[in-house]
Parts: C-alpha cells; structure tokens; sequence
C-alpha cells in the first residue's frame, strides 16, 4: 500500500497537484477496503498513462510526419521547378543555331529513351541535429559517395516519440541507387535513432497526405487533451484524501514494526514485549490494556508485569511548549543518564541571562521580543504551516528568544542603553557641573552633586571610554563574577551526580579539592572584586593577584584593601597547592583497595559454596578476574587533574567574552547612531535624513538584531557546553522513545 500511495504521489507531482490540506475526514476508514481502493486507482492510472503514451507517441510521430511532408515537399517542388526550367533551355537551344561550343552529346541527350535512364530511389525522415553531421559522412563512407543527402533545419524542437523529450532535428533526404545502397542507408538510419517516414514525389498527393496528416492530428490532440483532464480530475481527487490515506498506512507500518519486536512464547502462545516506561504512566498503561481487550473482545487480557533489571534505563523529561527548547539545546551536547543531574533546568535561567550581558541594550531587546511575541500569539496557525529552514528553526524557538529578548531589556536598563543612547529613566544623574561652562561636558568638570542613580549605570559614566572606563571596567569584573558563580555550580551538581551514583570517592577526592583549588584563586578574586566596590578603594586588582604567588609574604602597601588580607592570601595559596595533589594521588590507591575488597569477597564467596560452583566460577571469570591496571588509573588521574587546574584558568578568561562582547555590541550601536543617524540630522536635507534612517534601520536589523543575536547565542551555548556542563555533565544516556504517532515524519516510508 505504501508502494501504491508512492506511485500516486508521483503521478501527482509530475502532474504539479499537491495533496489538498482541506482533507475531508472518513472516520470509519477500512484498511482492507483501502488496499482495494488503491489497487483500483493505481490500475486505472496505469491504464491511462500508458494510453496517454500510446496517443502521444502517435501524435509526435504524426507532427514529425508532417514536418517531412512539408519540408520534402520544399524540396521535390524546388527541384522540379529546376528542372522544368532547365528543360525549356534545352529546348530553346536545341532549336537555335548551333555553335562550335556547344555539346556533341547535347543532342543525344536530349532524346535519349525515358525508359532506359536511371531510376532514383529516396528516403526521407527526422534525424537529430548533433548527430546531422556524423550522419552524413557515415553514409557517404559506407556507400562510397554513390548517395545524394538533402537535410533542411527545423527550426523549433521537436517532440521525440520514443523519448518524449524536445530535440532539434533535421528533415533529409537519401537518393540512392540499387538495393545495395538501400539496405545499408536503413541500418544507418537505425544506428543513428533516425525516424523514416513514406514519401511520393507526387505533388498532388503530396497535399492530400498533408491534409489527412493534419485531420488525424487534430483528432489526436482533442483525444489526449480529453485524456489528460480526465486524468487530472482523478488525480484531485486523489489529492483531497491523499494525506489521510498516507497517515494511516503509515501508523499501521509503525504498529507492525514495533509488533515485529515482540517475542513468541511457544509453550504458552502468546507474545511477549518488554520495554521502559514512566512510573506514573503505569496505571495508565495498565487501564489501556484493559480497555483494548475489552474493545477487541479477547478471551484472554493483557498483562502487565513490572519486571526488574540492572540494565541502565533510558532518560525521559517531561517538558512542555516553553522548556522543551531548553532541554534541546541540552540534549544537542548530550543525552543525560538516568537519573543524572539535568542542566536545563539551570539553562532556563542562565542560558538567556548570559546572552543578555553580551546584549544587553532595552531597545534592541524590545525589537526582539515584539519579533517573538508575533510567533507566540500565531503559534497555533503558524504550527500547521510548512516554513522555510530558518523560519522553522526560529519559530521553534520562541521561547528561547523571548527570554532572552526579556533578560536583554533587563540588562539594557542596567547598562541604561537604548540604541546605545543613554536615558534617565529612573531618576537624575548623580552627577552636575562644577559651573556653568561645563554644561556639554560628560568627565572634566563633573562632580557628584546628589545621591547615585537608583537602577544601573548613571546616564553620566557613557562618556569617552579611553578616559572614564567605569562602564568598561563593571562589565569585565561582573563576567568574572558570573563565571565564577556558574563554575562553582556546575561542581557543586557534580556532588550530587556522585552522591546519587553512590561514588564516595568522587566526593571526597575530586569533588571537594576542585571547589577548594577554585574559590582559592578565583572565588577569592571575586572576592576582592566586591570588597572594591564596596569601599571604593583604588588598589589595582591585577598586581595584588600575581604578587599573591609571587611575593605572598610581602606588605600589600596600597593594593591593601581591609585587615589581615596577607595572611588571608597565604591560606588561599597554600589551599590551592595541598588541593592539586589532593586531586592526584588519592583517588587511584582507593580505587585499587576497592578492587582489592571485592577480589577478596568473591574468592571467599567460592568458598562457602560448592553447590552452585560452576555459577560461581562463570561469574568469577567474567567479573572477578579483571585485572586492575594501577599505571593507566594513574595517568587517567594526572590527565584529569591537569585538565581540571589549567581549565580552571582558561574557563574564567573564556568568561571574559561576555564583556568583549558586549562592548563591541554597544560599539558597534554607537557607531551606527552616531556615524549614520546624527550625521543624516545634521545635513539638514529631507532626502539625506530618509537615507540615513533607512541605513540605520537596515544596518540596526541585519548587524545588531540578526548577526549579532547569533553570535551571542553561539557564545552563550558554549559557556553553558564548555565551561558549565563539562564540570558535572557525562551525558552518555540515552532518550526515551515510547511508541507515539507523533514520531512519525513526513518523509518516513
């Protein structure tokens, strides 16, 4: 059946009709009477088409019949005309005087006997113009040049019969003489694919054939045109239930292919699956069973049996509409383990959050969220819709994009940016000018005349970066800041991960010297970040952190930022270096006693038992005798280790992108309002401002709202891939995929 509804789909595209998505619903469809129905539709378009064949192979053999008719007769007239003429020249010379130049076998040839010249015979038919050359020096060659060939251009392409496709040819025609020559001009004319038509040199019967061909080819195209409206009418028809007839054989194959998984217990004659199920969903498929035999009126019910096995199960997440892009752009790194910590659950928040600090600018962020709210509020129409790649990708993800639109308004309010021009929207600026001639100053000049601005930066700090890098120097140390936190998050995950997987040693010798080595370095620069900010104090942060290695014993002098901060250094320094070595060694000298233990334990096992002893010694060969390779646990311990102290560096300054990015971000809109906007305004000139706000628009839309939306998504998926997941997250399960017709695709045969 599926092969039939393939056949029928094909005899509708190269008809150009597609399935009509008005289907009219048959709710009590039989599969049975389908499979008839669908035999009779594809017997009765294969009847037609090959009618339709047949008719238009006649019909392009007559067109092309006509085309010789027309096109020979061009040329037996001419050359009658010719040789009318030059027969009454003979005659008029014959009668004349003669003269000493004139023929001595003029005479005789004038009035030699009809019956003993040389009788001609011709052929005449189409051959195919990139052959026409070819053609003609093969016959040449095979009849020694005893032929006289005649070939005339057609202009317009002509219809194939066999292939059905447009060539351009050449009508010719052949004048031979013997049987010879004639036997081999027809297999040239065979090898070359040319098609041979009967020809007179009778004028007048000439036109009477022309005027027969032309009545049978009227009669064909009426005949064929008739044919194919039939057909079309059927294959519309076709197409009003062309999708629901697809679904249901398409579920019946999907019912049989997951039938073919089942087992046959021969003793007790029934069929036995296994497979995973959600543990609320039992009851529901227990009720389920019941209802099926019930409606099948089985003799005998279904049961149901919870069975219990060691085998990892799959991973299943109930989602909806608005967290299932979420946990997409996690499962693209990977799907979780059973049970493992799931890190769309933190994404749903700290995914839009960090592509906000790169974005952060409340007018782009509204563009954005009027863009997705359109999606929302036409989801429901939109969902039944066949969209382009990228406008399916993007309605898919609504709802990403509408939390992130929301977190960019968020942090644009506190960069206080609208398309990089700075408002006082919660208040005034806490700073004013010293006089009146510093009114347009925005650094020298000013000086704090009231309390701060309540929400974000002050309108004031958008001055000139080289000289006042407030706004510069918040983003750099907040993206450290939220580095820090995430890092420090993705260990902590890790501990439960090794908590549930009841992995003791993960806990105590990876999970708790990776949290120290961290917060003894960079948790204690986040530190003095926020006692800086606090104080206002002007100790340079960059100094105090490599002197803390470099000289830890010595006075901090100025870089001082409260009491006892050398003695807090050394306890961090020596913290870090008792937690790499904590990393190392520990951990593969327990995991060899482990395996020590367990050896001791089976062999003791063997034992107390002799009567299950050829078990024993199965599962002791296959379990019990791995040998524990001490060197490889080692190495794989050092490269972990390594891995761990040098990714803890390079994961804060990857951190860092946040702030590179969003100040080329609010760059780049300034660039734009300044360079494009302002300066169409200051012309002065209708026509030049139209220019300017058009650029400004195209450039704000394809620069900011679409290439640089990507780029900061693309940045914050590998903060949440690298940096984040890779602390915690194995993702090496795999997906729960029960039994749906949902899962079936359009293109799944």
């Amino acid at each position: 059946m599926a092969r039939k509804l393939r056949f029928l789909k094909e005899q509708m595209t190269k008809a150009g009709i597609t399935p009509s998505t008005r289907t009219t619903m048959c709710p009590n469809i039989n599969l049975d009477e389908l499979e008839v129905k669908l035999g009779e539709l594809e017997a009765d378009l294969a009847e037609m088409n090959s009618n339709t064949e047949k008719l238009q192979r006649s019909y392009n053999e007559l067109l092309e019949y006509k085309l010789v008719l027309q096109k020979a007769g061009e040329f037996f007239h001419s050359a009658q005309n010719s040789a009318t003429a030059q027969q009454k020249e003979l005659e008029e010379h014959m009668h004349g005087e003669r003269s000493i130049d004139s023929p001595l076998l003029l005479e005789q040839e004038a009035f030699t006997d009809p019956s003993k010249q040389v009788k001609l015979g011709f052929v005449s038919g189409l051959v195919a113009r990139e052959k026409s050359m070819a053609f003609e020096r093969f016959l040449f060659r095979a009849t020694r040049g005893n032929v006289f060939l005649k070939q005339v251009v057609v202009k317009n392409p002509v219809k194939d019969p066999l292939s059905g496709s447009e060539v351009e040819k050449n009508v010719f025609v052949i004048f031979y003489s013997g049987e010879r020559a004639k036997n081999k001009i027809l297999k040239i004319c065979d090898a070359f694919g040319a098609n041979r038509y009967p020809f007179t040199d009778d004028i007048g019967r000439q036109f009477e054939m022309i005027t027969e061909v032309s009545g049978k080819l009227s009669e064909l195209k009426t005949t064929v045109d008739i044919g194919q409206l039939h057909r079309a009418n059927l294959l519309q028809t076709i197409g009003y239930e062309f999708d629901q007839w697809n679904l249901l054989v398409k579920q019946e194959k999907f019912i049989f292919h997951t039938l073919n998984m089942l087992s046959f217990d021969v003793t007790k004659k029934c069929l036995v699956g296994e497979g995973w199920c959600p543990v609320y969903a039992t009851s529901q498929i227990q009720n389920a069973l019941h209802r099926a035999t019930l409606d099948g009126n089985s003799q005998v019910g279904a049961i149901f049996q919870v069975l219990h096995t060691t085998e990892l199960p799959p991973t299943y997440f109930r989602t909806n509409k608005f967290t299932s892009g979420f946990q997409e752009i996690v499962d693209a790194y990977g799907i979780a383990k059973y049970q493992e910590v799931n890190p769309a659950v933190f994404t749903v928040v700290t995914f839009p959050f960090l592509f906000a600090v790169m974005f952060g600018d409340w007018g782009h962020g509204i563009c954005l969220f009027l863009t997705t709210l359109y999606f929302i509020l036409r989801e429901r129409k939109l969902s039944g819709q066949k969209l382009g790649d990228i406008m399916e990708m993007t309605f898919g993800g609504r709802y990403i994009i509408m939390m992130m639109a929301l977190f960019s308004i968020y942090t644009g309010f506190i960069y206080n940016e609208f398309f990089s021009v700075p408002f006082e929207i919660f208040g005034q600026s806490a700073y004013g000018c010293r006089d009146p001639s510093c009114r347009d100053a925005t650094i020298t000049g000013l000086v704090k005349v009231r309390d701060a601005y309540p929400f974000g930066v002050d309108p004031k700090w958008h001055g000139s970066r080289s000289e006042l890098p407030f706004l510069n120097s918040l983003k750099m140390k907040m993206s450290i800041l939220l580095g820090v936190a995430q890092m420090n998050l993705g260990i902590i995950l890790s501990y439960f991960n090794a908590k549930f997987f009841q992995n003791n040693v993960n806990v105590w010798h990876q999970f708790v010297p990776q949290i120290i080595f961290l917060n003894s370095l960079f948790g204690y620069l986040s530190l003095i970040i926020i006692v800086k900010w606090c104080t206002g104090s002007q100790a340079d942060l960059y100094h105090v952190m490599i002197y803390m290695f470099l000289s830890p014993t010595d006075d901090l002098g100025e870089n001082q930022l409260f009491p006892g901060q050398k003695y807090l250094q050394l306890l961090f320094v020596s913290l870090a270096l008792v937690a790499v070595p904590w990393m190392l060694f520990p951990k593969p000298f327990l995991l060899k006693k482990q395996h020590d233990e367990r050896h001791r334990g089976q062999l003791y096992a063997m034992l107390d038992s002799t009567d299950d002893s050829f078990e024993l010694e199965t599962h002791d060969h296959s379990h019990g005798h791995e040998e524990f390779d001490f060197s490889e646990i080692f190495v794989h311990q050092l490269i972990h280790t390594i891995e761990f102290v040098l990714g803890a560096v390079s994961n804060t300054a990857s951190y860092l992108r946040l702030w590179a990015l969003s100040l080329a971000h609010s760059e780049l809109s300034s660039v734009f309002y300044d360079k494009v906007l302002l300066l169409a305004v200051g012309y002065n000139n209708l026509i030049i401002l139209i220019i300017g706000i058009v650029v400004f628009t195209f450039a704000t839309v394809g620069v900011l709202l679409v290439m640089e939306t990507l780029s900061a998504f693309l940045h914050a998926l590998r903060l949440h891939w690298v940096e984040f997941q890779n602390k915690f997250y194995e993702g090496d399960g795999y997906k729960f995929s029960p039994f749906s017709f949902c899962l079936i695709s359009e293109d799944d045969d």
